[in-house]
């Protein structure tokens, strides 16, 4: 059963989780959002009761 030996993908794994976070993931993180989040107020709204006929 190949799939039981760990030697080729677990040296394939480590070295793409290794070139992922010290390579790639920088690259991504500097770039800058251009969709900052705004504060947005809040409204309240005026509920009315509901005008239910059997009551």
């Amino acid at each position: 059963m190949p799939q039981l030996n760990p030697s080729p993908w677990l040296f394939i794994m480590i070295m793409s989780w290794l070139t992922f976070s010290l390579i790639i993931q920088p690259k991504i993180l500097s770039f800058i959002s251009t969709n900052h989040p705004t504060n947005k107020t809040l409204s309240t709204t005026k509920t009315n009761p509901w005008p239910w006929p059997w009551s």
